[in-house]
């Protein structure tokens, strides 16, 4: 080694024997945790849906209303002529139309099958962001 390399290391034992290594005060872990759990929760936001419970009430008042207005003060035979022209024209709409069985299963089982992923996939991510 050079007289020089030998001068630099004396010199940096010096500094390590003058300095000593800093530590943390006893409570330094709380107090970070502290600011830790506090930034977390202004973070948090409570669930809210996408239609409150008052509109979900009114929807369901209005089709009540609905449904005993038609009841009332629509004749018996007034509905058998909607509904009888209704049905032979949609009948008449796809009449033309033949579809296999296999696509008549995927109409019928993909819906029930994204239904149960639907809820799946909610019970998951309910779990996985539960405080």
């Amino acid at each position: 080694m050079k007289e020089s390399d030998k001068n630099i290391e004396n010199l940096i034992d010096k500094m390590m024997v003058e300095n000593t290594l800093e530590s943390p005060s006893i409570d330094f872990t709380s107090k970070i945790m502290a600011q830790v759990l506090v930034a977390e929760k202004s973070k948090i936001k409570s669930y809210q849906p996408l239609i409150s419970k008052s509109t979900w009430i009114f929807i369901g008042i209005c089709l009540i209303a609905i449904a005993i207005y038609t009841s009332l003060f629509s004749g018996p035979e007034n509905n058998l002529e909607i509904g009888k022209s209704y049905a032979d024209n949609l009948f008449a709409f796809f009449s033309g139309i033949h579809i296999s069985k296999n696509i008549l299963y995927a109409f019928l089982v993909v819906p029930f099958m994204i239904l149960i992923q639907i809820g799946l996939l909610k019970n998951y991510f309910d779990k996985r962001y539960q405080l």
